[in-house]
This record gives structure tokens, C-alpha cells and sequence, in this order.
């Protein structure tokens, strides 16, 4: 299983333990005890099990996907910090606490969508490389550190985020192209101008020397 089949796999665990507390809280917040106790008792393994597995796949994207930033590390505490939270005030009926685990989840699942959109935004912006003009490969390696290096990493080896070794690349240089305007699989779209673009594939084949 790759790099995006986990992050994928990682989304639905979350959204499965999201939408388990939600309605925990809603039967506990509305005194439904004997549903609620009837509920707990039956998804148990369940819970253990996505609870097991939303850990383990968010583990793996921390140490296989590319650094975290700020807001990441904020929502990895709010996670944590929503589990022990979560059992106490099930456990002990505490409607309080119940309540603000289930915000600190959905807190942590808004910071995430916020980081998602940055980046994005991030990958649109442009490059600026007038320092570099006329030279190909400087104008390639000023937008291959700025846009790519998070995930290839600074020899193109890297492997972050599920990254492709570009130093071992046989894509063609139109191959190439087209998958940096386009994206693929996990990889966004890069709209850079031409000289950018063939900056880019320029400065790639400096990378497999």
C-alpha cells in the first residue's frame, strides 16, 4: 500500500472515529444512558480497532509525509489531547468534557482542511526567477527549491509525501511536463510559465548525474 492509499485510508478513520463521538455526545448530552450504554457496549471492538488504526496511519504520515507545519503540529496535540479527554467523560458521564473532545476532533479536522488550502495556495503562487534569466537550470532550481524540495527533497531522493525518485526517473521530458502542470496521484498541479517548466525538467536532469 502507498503513501496515498494510507492518507486515504487515514481520512476515512477519521471521519469513521468523527462521526462515533458525535453521536456518543448526542446520546449522552441527551440522557439517552440505556442507548447509549447499549451503543458503547456493541461498537467497543470497533471503536478499539479504527482508534488503533487512525493512530498507526497518522503515525505513518508524520514520519513518511513531508515536515509538518505549525498548524499540523497544533492539530496532532488537539488529537491527543482529545482522547483522554473523550474516555473520561464517557466513561463518567461527564457532559462537559464529552463535548469538548468531539470540538477538539472537529477543531483538529478544520486545521487540517485550513493547512490542505494553504498549501494549495502555495503551489499556485508564483516563482520569482529574474535573478536567474537565461539560464535554464538556475531558473529550474530556484522554482524546484521553492515548490518541490517539501517532498523530493533537496537530491530529488527524498521520498516524502510518497515523492517519486527523480534521480531515477525515465519519463521523457514531456512526460515530466505534463505531470508537473497536470499533478498525479498526490502531487498537485504546478501552472508554471514556460521557462519555469523547462527550468524545471532541466534542472531534474542535473539531479540523475
Amino acid at each position: 500500500m502507498d503513501y496515498h492509499s494510507i492518507v486515504l485510508a487515514h481520512r476515512v478513520l477519521v471521519t469513521a472515529f468523527l462521526l462515533h463521538y458525535v453521536w456518543k455526545t448526542f446520546l449522552l448530552v441527551g440522557n439517552k444512558k440505556e442507548t447509549l450504554a447499549a451503543y458503547t457496549a456493541k461498537t467497543r471492538i470497533a471503536e478499539m480497532v479504527v482508534s488503533l488504526f487512525f493512530l498507526l496511519t497518522g503515525f505513518y504520515l508524520i514520519y513518511a509525509g513531508p515536515a509538518l507545519s505549525t498548524l499540523q503540529w497544533i492539530k496532532i496535540a488537539m488529537v491527543f489531547a482529545s482522547i483522554p479527554i473523550a474516555i473520561i467523560g464517557f466513561k463518567r458521564g461527564i457532559k462537559p468534557m464529552a463535548i469538548v473532545a468531539v470540538l477538539l476532533i472537529v477543531g483538529a479536522y478544520g486545521l487540517a482542511e485550513m493547512n490542505k488550502a494553504k498549501y494549495k495556495k502555495m503551489d499556485k503562487a508564483p516563482v520569482d526567477t529574474s535573478t536567474a534569466a537565461g539560464d535554464p537550470v538556475a531558473i529550474g532550481k530556484e522554482v524546484y527549491t521553492a515548490k518541490c524540495v517539501a517532498c523530493h527533497g533537496d537530491a530529488g531522493d527524498a521520498g516524502l509525501g510518497g515523492a517519486k525518485n527523480l534521480k531515477l526517473t525515465t519519463l521523457t521530458d514531456d512526460q515530466q511536463k505534463d505531470i508537473i502542470l497536470h499533478g498525479k496521484g498526490g502531487m498537485s498541479a504546478f501552472p508554471l510559465p514556460d521557462d519555469q517548466l523547462n527550468g524545471v525538467v532541466a534542472y531534474i536532469k542535473t539531479l540523475k548525474q
